[in-house]
């Protein structure tokens, strides 16, 4: 399971196995989106697969995540989305209004992103070989013309920007699953990403160095990837990361490190240091990224390394995800 974490072993199977049988120039920056030019048109492409189990939980469902989570891959490279395609896995027997409740789920989250569903394909397979459904989504953007994200853009003395509290989905999904003695209201953060990232791009342009969506593996792995990326430091303000006292509290209760969890609705922004402030004041202004605030900084040593600055003046390295806490969450 840990080879769909997103973390270590995430990266392990995709640099050992697929990249050297598909590598080309396309895929070589191993963003969340490839960007192709087409008859001079920059096009954003990407793809992702959704087994999330409960399908249906506190503030989404299997559909809505299926569309949010591919838009928000192309969102946080720049790119405007445009078009979705999904194929579907259906267990056999599962019944059909939960399928249609899930497609209406998609069609109510397209229409809140902006895009619309132009292609698809369906399959069954026998009962118990799969959990009811499962999604896989492709979607295709513009690249915005202010968008000059690249990990090779980030400087030291950049600041680490976080949209909004973190943890909600993955300790959302967590609760769903049932089975824990832990009663709290919390509900996932799926959401459309491109209003915040359009706005972002809008009051600072250029001065955005980097973006990426803290999905699986969480904000610590997404800084993990930006730091080996760019080979840079990170240095993460703990104190100030965004997080609601009741998943924190989860997380406490279940061991569980929040900065690993996983998220559907908040990205991680690097934006120059002199643009700050009109890049806080702007996503501010936008309902999914109300919460956004500055939890670190970008250094040079040592390269490759995110450190965390703890509370009481500390420091410990944060280190990529290596096993799966939370397995199936998206």
């Amino acid at each position: 399971m840990a080879h769909g974490a997103g973390g270590k072993a995430s990266r392990k199977l995709v640099e050992g196995v697929f990249v050297p049988a598909f590598m080309n120039p396309a895929l070589s920056t191993l963003g969340d989106a490839a960007v192709l030019d087409i008859g001079g048109a920059l096009v954003a492409v990407t793809t992702d697969a959704f087994v999330v189990t409960p399908i249906r939980f506190p503030g989404g469902s299997i559909g809505e995540l299926a569309v949010n989570g591919t838009v928000n891959d192309l969102a946080v490279s720049g790119a405007r989305p445009l078009a979705v395609t999904a194929s579907f896995i259906l267990e056999e027997g599962v019944p059909a209004d939960v399928v249609r409740a899930e497609a209406e789920a998609m069609a109510a989250a397209a229409t809140a992103a902006g895009v619309v569903i132009v292609a698809g394909d369906t399959k069954v397979v026998e009962r118990g070989k799969a959990d009811q459904m499962y999604i896989t989504t492709t979607g295709v953007g513009v690249l915005d013309e202010r968008s000059r994200v690249s990990s090779s853009s980030v400087r030291p003395d950049d600041r680490v920007i976080v949209s909004g509290t973190i943890g909600d989905h993955g300790v959302a999904i967590m609760l769903a699953r049932g089975g824990l003695d832990i009663e709290a209201d919390v509900r996932s953060d799926t959401a459309p990403l491109w209003p915040a990232v359009d706005a972002l791009l809008a009051a600072c342009g250029p001065s955005v160095r980097w973006m990426r969506d803290a999905t699986r593996g969480g904000v610590a792995t997404v800084l993990n990837e930006l730091a080996l990326a760019a080979e840079v430091s990170v240095m993460l303000d703990e104190h100030a990361v965004p997080i609601q006292p009741a998943v924190g509290a989860a997380c406490e209760l279940l061991g569980i490190d929040p900065l690993y969890v996983a998220n559907e609705g908040r990205f991680v922004a690097i934006v120059a240091a002199d643009a700050v402030e009109a890049a806080l004041s702007a996503m501010r202004a936008v309902e999914v990224s109300a919460g956004a605030a500055v939890v670190g900084e970008v250094g040079a040593d040592p390269p490759g390394r995110v450190l965390g600055r703890t509370a009481f003046g500390g420091h410990r390295m944060i280190d990529m995800l290596v096993g799966d806490p939370l397995p199936r969450i998206c």
